[in-house]
């Protein structure tokens, strides 16, 4: 079962680092925080890797005010995504022409919900910006529905101003992104481990019944209640 949800995890975050730079090199548009870190790379001339990695660390220490507790997967998202990403984008080639951009952006979007539900079903936390997300809304009593566009309304409207890439894309992906993890992500889900069941000698009575035998990584609480982006 932990190999399983390790597996789901280091592939779910490489795949989404990848997806970023599909994007990228679509050159059709980016998702609001994507849009956010394009422009501030564009603006400090690090690598796009390396603003998703700062930014990440940076949106953590937003957790504590919040009262958010990171889980394994929350700090391997803030590193590896990044690093998948500059990996994606020295591999990947831009195209100009808009059939190619057209088919790369669509591999971009579908290859990000498989990450994502891949992230989200190993169960081992949020990862920084969901649980910024997560943590705003249980502190305000905001729906995180109504969390989420706020947030991203900011990041896509900053990272526009900075000079990131907004278009059909940034469209494209938010009307695409939920539905995709939605159906993706029963495929990924690792189940709880089933609580072990102990006969007493005497009269067959169950111990532990109602308490997992192996104990969750991260807070469930943190967890977003509708599927969301790994990143």
């Amino acid at each position: 079962m932990m190999t399983r949800r390790l597996v789901q995890l280091f592939t779910g975050l490489a795949m989404y680092g990848i997806s970023l730079a599909m994007f990228i090199r679509a050159g059709l548009g980016l998702d609001p925080w994507d849009v956010f870190h394009q422009g501030v790379a564009g603006k400090t001339g690090l690598s796009i890797g390396a603003v998703v990695i700062i930014v990440s660390f940076l949106v953590l220490l937003l957790w504590i005010p919040l009262r958010q507790r990171p889980g394994f997967g929350t700090l391997c998202n803030a590193v590896l995504v990044g690093v998948f990403a500059d990996v994606g984008l020295a591999l990947i080639p831009a195209f100009s022409h808009l059939g190619g951009q057209i088919a790369l952006l669509g591999g971009a979007v579908v290859l990000n919900g498989i990450a994502s539900a891949c992230y989200i079903g190993a169960r081992f936390g949020p990862g920084a910006r969901d649980g910024l997300m997560t943590g705003l809304a249980k502190r305000t009593g905001w729906s995180v529905r109504w969390s989420r566009t706020l947030i991203e309304v900011v990041v896509l409207a900053a990272g526009w101003l900075l000079g990131g890439a907004v278009g059909v894309g940034t469209v494209v992906y938010a009307l695409a992104i939920g539905p995709l993890v939605q159906l993706l992500l029963p495929h990924f889900m690792v189940p709880a481990r089933e609580p072990a069941r102990i006969q007493a000698a005497a009269g067959g009575t169950v111990e532990g019944a109602g308490k997992s035998a192996e104990p969750e990584t991260g807070d469930r609480e943190d967890q977003p209640e509708e599927p969301v982006a790994a990143s």
